[in-house]
């Protein structure tokens, strides 16, 4: 099992080869959650994302005085462990091969081709895409690069917790997305040897639960598809999974919506991108907000590799929300001059028009009768209804549609 200096010379490697990330306060998110939130922003990694410290690490050891003789490299990722084992095999010269899942966010597998390695699509699954590289790795005499369940790699994630609580010593809860458990069981060997007593929580999307099921000998049915791809991980790994048993004081589950509001949050509030994994910390504290009430919480963003057009989806979708994008349906009388009346009475009240669509033929209303259906942008809830409310005022049958 990975060690305390183990964690401390992966420190040693990295230094100079990733950043060290700011871990900063929050004083926004600390007021709306209830209780006060350091953020170290690991989406600030030249890959953008905590995976290039332990893919630095191991590439680093494959490569020290002494070591064998090396053919190349052949990773399994969904993106962001792809992008920091492509990377570092660049910078030191190693031919590198990434198998990548069908699923893939084209912005990572781009990301992964402009490091000079080798792109493979391949399987609908991170284990379809891990059976392959297996078999490409013994065909070609490669060394395959786990993306969690290796000493080196875990060793290397783990410098994110030396670098929190050399920040902020007086953390007493550390929050951590979990995927296949490289992170969160580096994280918490280097915490529990630093300072015994912090509470470690791993974070999972209900989607994809393998970590919690093997621990807590759950039968969470997960599904098929999550935003948060990069913790999309079916089968969690041996190594860690039993540091997770002996280190880790508990596992949360979140829902796509806690997610996405995550994200959303983060990009307005802090002013940075994260991934849906990125957000998977964030999004515990909002929906378990009791439990972590009154702490001091380190929260890692993990991730800043995020589709544009998912991007798009989210921040929209955030907006019909919080009731600041909406869509009415206004009922009248289909005259000359109604439209007209609807339009002025909306901007009157201070809403801005996105789209119009009259409904004549598909409606329950008698002849010469209209819906027309409105998306509005507004303030948020209380200002949309304050618009509806003119719009009755004024003599129209005006609600809500979802």
């Amino acid at each position: 099992m990975v060690q305390i200096d183990d964690i401390e010379s992966a420190a040693a490697r990295l230094r100079g080869q990733v950043l060290r990330t700011p871990c900063v306060e929050s004083r926004t998110l600390s007021d709306i959650v209830g209780a006060q939130i350091f953020l170290k922003f690991e989406n600030l990694q030249f890959t953008a994302s905590f995976k290039e410290r332990g893919a630095c690490n191991k590439m680093a050891e494959l490569t020290q005085d002494g070591a064998p003789p090396l053919k190349g490299v052949i990773a399994m990722s969904a993106g962001n462990h792809a992008q920091g084992v492509a990377y570092h095999a660049q910078r030191l010269g190693i031919a590198a091969t990434i198998v990548m899942p069908t699923f893939t966010p084209g912005v990572k597998i781009e990301r992964t081709r402009g490091f000079g390695a080798r792109v493979l699509l391949h399987g609908d699954s991170l284990d379809a895409a891990r059976a392959h590289a297996f078999e490409l790795a013994e065909r070609e005499g490669l060394v395959f690069v786990h993306p969690y369940d290796d000493d080196a790699i875990i060793a290397g994630q783990g410098t994110v917790a030396l670098e929190m609580l050399e920040d902020v010593p007086d953390l007493d809860t550390l929050v951590v997305s979990v995927g296949g458990g490289g992170l969160i069981a580096g994280m918490a060997v280097a915490a529990r040897a630093r300072q015994p007593g912090i509470e470690i929580v791993g974070v999972q999307t209900a989607r994809f639960p393998a970590m919690v099921n093997a621990v807590q000998g759950t039968q969470h049915v997960g599904g098929s598809s999550t935003i948060a791809e990069g913790i999309a991980v079916g089968t969690p790994g041996v190594r860690t999974q039993a540091i997770v048993r002996q280190h880790v004081n508990d596992l949360l589950l979140v829902e796509e919506g806690d997610i996405e509001q995550g994200v959303l949050m983060l990009l307005e509030i802090e002013k940075t991108l994260v991934e849906g994994a990125g957000a998977a910390g964030l999004a515990a504290l909002l929906r378990h907000r009791a439990r972590f009430e009154g702490r001091r919480v380190g929260l890692v963003l993990s991730g800043g590799n995020i589709d544009p057009l998912l991007l798009a989806a989210i921040i929209e979708r955030g907006m019909v929300r919080a009731g600041r994008l909406a869509r009415l349906t206004v009922s009248t009388r289909d005259v000359p001059g109604s439209l007209a009346r609807i339009t002025a009475t909306v901007a009157e009240a201070g809403a801005n028009i996105d789209e119009v669509h009259h409904q004549r033929a598909f409606t329950m209303l008698a002849a010469q009768n209209v819906e027309i259906e409105l998306v509005l942008q507004t303030r948020g809830r209380e200002h949309l209804a304050a618009v509806i409310a003119a719009l009755q005022a004024a003599g129209f049958d005006a609600k809500e549609t979802r």
